[in-house]
């Protein structure tokens, strides 16, 4: 689930039968295996008043990605509705995605150029993409999609997992906000993000874990509702390690899209990992 309220998210649909370590994992509520991410929360995706939807949010990322793979292909991580992988596509690339979400997915089936993204349904800390033609030249995860990976374990599987994927001298990039822990106050674990006259958010964190979630209060017509989604949140310098754990070393680290200096007053990151062109 993104800060502001909205949840992050070919040819044939594919499924894996890849464990639920993704942070979207089913739920006891959720029985058609979309975790988290199930119809409801699609539905209400794609909002255009959100930042993360206007072109000074998107064009960036996409100009960035396509840089990288050149010539060769792209699998995204967490691919949902299209966000990025169809402004992607639409500068040449060859998109593929793994997602656990059939509803978000469905609606990127739903969009102009969506058909020609391959998708492979699955956890994709463990998931391989069910493609032809070979390796990647970038594999990507946005706007803090690594942590729905709610674990240490899963989130070094999936560094391992892309650089499975990987081509040699292939990039993996990752945009993840940096833990705002020194916004916290001695014994604050809570941390509101939006507030309105019948709607609620805030942030939880337990500092000892990495563990956060992102939790939601809303009233409509009198009547109340809360839904909670699960995170870890997770370091610069651990990102780092667990690309070493996977072969991989870091080539570039930005503050944003538009490569500004990553500094320590930095919110978020957009990192770089390279696989080395011999083994």
């Amino acid at each position: 689930m993104h800060r502001d309220g909205t949840p992050q998210y070919g040819p044939p649909v594919t499924d894996s039968d890849a464990g639920t370590a993704q942070g979207r994992a089913a739920d006891d509520d959720d029985h058609d295996g979309d975790g988290y991410f199930g119809e409801a929360v699609a539905a209400e995706y794609d909002d255009p008043s959100s930042p993360m939807f206007t072109p000074a949010a998107i064009e960036p990322a996409a100009d960035f990605l396509a840089g990288l793979a050149g010539d060769g292909r792209a699998l995204e991580l967490g691919i949902g509705t299209g966000r990025i992988a169809l402004p992607l596509a639409r500068r040449g690339v060859e998109v593929h995605g793994i997602d656990m979400s059939r509803a978000m997915v469905a609606r990127l089936r739903a969009k102009p150029g969506g058909d020609a993204v391959g998708v492979t349904i699955g956890d994709f800390s463990a998931t391989r993409a069910s493609t032809t033609g070979g390796d990647f030249s970038v594999a990507y995860l946005v706007y803090n999609t690594i942590m729905n990976l709610t674990s240490q374990e899963a989130q070094v599987a999936c560094f391992r997992n892309v650089a499975e994927h990987l081509a040699p001298g292939g990039t993996f990039v990752v945009e993840v906000s940096v833990p705002r822990l020194r916004g916290l106050a001695p014994g604050q674990n809570v941390v509101p993000f939006h507030t309105s006259p019948t709607r609620w958010a805030f942030d939880m964190y337990d500092v000892a874990t990495q563990a956060t979630s992102s939790n939601y209060v809303e009233v409509v017509d009198g009547r109340g509702s809360y839904r909670s989604i699960p995170f870890r949140y997770v370091w610069p310098s651990e990102l780092d390690l667990m690309a070493q754990l996977a072969g991989m070393r870091l080539r570039e680290r930005w503050d944003g899209w538009t490569r500004e200096p990553f500094t320590s007053e930095s919110t978020k990151h957009v990192s770089v990992w390279e696989k080395p062109t011999t083994g």
